[in-house]
């Protein structure tokens, strides 16, 4: 399984790039994921519906399932925090895991940047981006010796993804890692060639 993260400031495009990408992905004959990080409470469930009545009624997990589609609902009994690892180990076996959000999380990850937002470029700090997308590469803040891509051509994104696949080979985090704080000492930076 491939895992790639993907960051970014609000307005940059993360969620329209994922958006194009997964079909072309699953185009090449892969099985696509995403795991999204959520700022503010969510839900998922409608008032009045059963499933939201088992939780207000005190369960601690309730699973709704077709034929069509499953959808896991947990309730934390006190507020809880997953890392991305354990929202990870949640899915089903697929080629390719797309992660939006947990920009502090110890995976390879590209940038998604747009000068328009006016916010500051986050790849000369974060060793753990790999690659840099975005709509004006004359406008990127500083130089970098990363792989720039155009933000405006997800072909030439999946190209790219799919070129450096091994790159992206998931290992998940050693058993001793701190729980919230992603993997152990063994993890490193991806190469970057920086």
């Amino acid at each position: 399984m491939k895992v790639l993260g993907f960051c970014g400031y609000s307005g940059a495009g993360k969620t329209t790039l994922l958006e194009q990408l997964i079909p072309r992905l699953r185009a090449a004959g892969a099985r696509v994921s995403v795991v999204k990080h959520a700022h503010h409470r969510f839900d998922i469930d409608q008032p009045g519906k059963d499933s939201w009545r088992h939780r207000q009624a005190g369960a601690f997990e309730v699973v709704i399932a077709s034929d069509r589609r499953l959808a896991k609902i947990r309730e934390y009994e006190v507020e809880a925090e997953p890392t991305v690892h354990q929202l990870i180990a949640e899915l089903s076996a697929c080629d390719w895991v797309l992660v939006e959000g947990f920009k502090r999380s110890a995976l390879p990850r590209i940038e998604v940047w747009r000068a328009s937002t006016g916010h500051p470029a986050l790849h000369p700090e974060d060793p753990w981006v790999v690659a840099v997308a975005t709509d004006d590469r004359a406008a990127l803040p500083q130089p970098t010796a990363l792989p720039v891509l155009d933000l405006n051509d997800p072909d030439a994104v999946v190209a790219h993804l799919l070129q450096n696949a091994a790159r992206y080979e998931y290992r998940p985090p050693p058993d001793d890692a701190e729980p919230g704080r992603g993997p152990g000492p063994a993890a490193r930076p991806p190469e970057t060639g920086r």
